[in-house]
């Protein structure tokens, strides 16, 4: 195989684009597992004063992910991710204005592997969010059990991120006076099996608890498709029925995570890595969907709800896919 080399010659607006991407991966990959060693060798190191302390309190902050987190306007302005929105780059689209005074629930699709779009667009200030919808604040809904892991709960909790429980979700959309969103990846992880270049697969049809909790607090849905999502990587293919889906699929029931075989670029070098690929992402916002506060929804208030949630979203799709690239033949497949 031909290894495609990196230009050694380049602005240094591209390299520092780069490093903004490489932070991003590493935090999703690696910097967990760097936080919890970190804690254990304070813990039984000189530091365990200070593990201690911090055991004291992550035992009084143990709730706050699931309370509208701690975010940070400082961190979520950092330069860094100025770098992260150009490398792709990634936009965000805004097609009908939102009420500052109503709670929101966006659903965010495609997941793609890494959700490189619902992250740059709500977990940081990089494409403008607070500028396009002013009096709204983001919510970005992460598995709980990411916000266990010592310091790392901190640090994505700065950006907006929190715990995608029930009991989250349900703090985001009741609060008094509007102004939440609460932004879900529907698909979850088992989406971001199906994520490669061209695919347009949602797992959407089971999924109703968003809807139902949209209808349990009277919260707007909002469908929002990131064009570009699927095409940042490669992945070994894993048709359904496979070895290696079948594998995937167990370990994504006892771990809660999906494990995306991905590929796409290196650091110095395009043929192969962990990076992803630069290829835009457009990140379109729809319009809200009214929803009666339901505190009891019946069985048939919610597929009616979903039914209308898949209407809009398939519109949203099919009134914008053009302006994105995607050819009249192309149309999603919600399984």
């Amino acid at each position: 195989m031909w290894v495609q080399f990196a230009p050694l010659r380049l602005p240094l607006r591209r390299r520092l684009q780069t490093a903004a991407v490489v932070q991003w991966i590493f935090s999703f990959l690696a910097l967990a597992q760097c936080c919890l060693v970190l804690y254990l060798l304070l813990l039984l190191g000189d530091g365990w004063v200070l593990a201690v302390l911090y055991a004291a309190w992550l035992y009084l902050d143990w709730d706050t992910p699931a309370r509208g987190g701690r975010r940070s306007a400082w961190a979520r302005n950092w330069a860094v991710w100025r770098y992260f929105r150009d490398y792709f780059p990634i936009t965000l689209v805004k097609t009908a204005e939102l009420d500052p005074s109503c709670n929101y629930l966006f659903g965010f699709h495609p997941h793609g592997v890494l959700v490189a779009g619902a992250f740059g667009n709500f977990c940081t200030e990089a494409t403008g969010f607070s500028q396009l919808f002013p009096g709204l604040t983001p919510h970005l809904l992460m598995l709980p059990f990411w916000f266990k892991v010592p310091f790392f709960r901190d640090y994505i909790m700065s950006g907006g991120l929190v715990s995608s429980e029930k009991a989250s979700a349900s703090y985001l959309l009741g609060h008094e006076g509007g102004g939440q969103v609460a932004v879900i990846a529907v698909g979850g992880p088992p989406e971001s099996l199906d994520a490669r270049p061209g695919a347009l697969t949602l797992q959407i049809r089971g999924r109703k608890g968003f809807i139902k909790m949209a209808l349990q607090h009277g919260a707007a849905l909002v469908p929002v498709f990131s064009f570009g999502e699927n095409e940042l990587f490669n992945q070994v293919q894993n048709p359904r029925g496979s070895l290696i889906r079948t594998m995937q699929e167990r370990l994504q029931k006892v771990l809660g995570l999906a494990l995306p075989l991905f590929h796409a670029r290196g650091v110095f070098q395009y043929s192969f890595g962990l990076l992803p690929f630069r290829r835009p992402i457009h990140t379109v916002v729809g319009a809200p969907i009214p929803v009666p506060k339901t505190p009891h929804p019946s069985r048939e208030a919610i597929d009616e709800l979903h039914k209308t949630y898949l209407d809009k979203l398939t519109q949203l799709f099919e009134e914008t896919k053009a302006k994105y690239g995607l050819p009249e033949e192309k149309h999603l497949q919600l399984i």
